[in-house]
């Protein structure tokens, strides 16, 4: 079962940063988990619209220019982060679930991942670009139909995995308290990987790894990794 570092080791550093990438990578997370919104036409790694939960700002993040955001100190006097920064840190060292949360993040995605492309020579089969917005991961499946799309919900539909699937999906991400045994047995015929979010608990650990998900998304990559051996 593998482990995905939520926003990082959001545990024990702060969410969404450089300083909680690394650490990640050097605790030997299989994957790292981001949140990116649009501001000015690039991406910025933070989970909320707002400010005040993770950072030292107030207000909404397009209440700010691209440059005042820099300046904010998003725990431990490390900044927000652009995308392309943690695309550079990555580099192929592990893979990377970039979930789109603002409805306006496509161009820019695809714009970055060019980039990333001809400087970096990035591989994106390493990258899995996920979002709750259906429509913007049918728009990516059309725009550049190898990227691999990642299903969020946070329900249990009465189809299971069917809605994945129709967006020819690589995975679904379901909330931890949703599983059961018919909805890991629908991903597997359908061929889906099935991410469970957000495991830290030994027990849910266990379950999980005993229902045969195939990985899950954790605030502490180290302990949980532990915890499952």
């Amino acid at each position: 079962m593998q482990i995905i570092a939520h926003r990082g080791a959001s545990g024990e550093y702060p969410e969404n940063t450089l300083l909680a990438f690394r650490q990640a990578l050097a605790q030997g997370a299989d994957a790292i988990e981001l949140d990116v919104f649009a501001v000015e036409g690039e991406l910025i790694v933070i989970h909320d619209p707002h400010l005040q939960r993770t950072t030292n700002g107030s207000g909404s993040i397009y209440q700010h220019s691209l440059a005042q955001l820099a300046t904010i100190d998003a725990g431990a006097g490390e900044p927000i982060p652009l995308l392309w920064q943690v695309l550079q840190l990555v580099q192929g060292r592990c893979w990377l679930n970039i979930e789109l949360k603002g409805a306006d993040t496509l161009d820019p995605l695809l714009k970055l991942l060019q980039r990333a492309e001809r400087e970096l020579n990035y591989d994106l089969n390493s990258l899995l670009i996920s979002s709750f917005n259906h429509k913007l991961l049918a728009a990516v499946k059309a725009a550049r139909p190898e990227l691999k799309t990642g299903a969020l919900t946070a329900s249990l539909p009465t189809d299971n995995c069917a809605f994945a699937a129709q967006l020819q999906a690589y995975s679904v991400h379901c909330d931890a308290g949703f599983i059961d045994e018919a909805l890991v047995a629908d991903a597997k015929a359908r061929q889906l990987q099935l991410y469970v979010y957000t495991v830290d608990e030994a027990d849910d650990l266990a379950r999980l790894k005993a229902l045969g998900v195939d990985g899950v998304f954790t605030n502490y990559p180290a302990r949980s990794r532990k915890l499952l051996t």
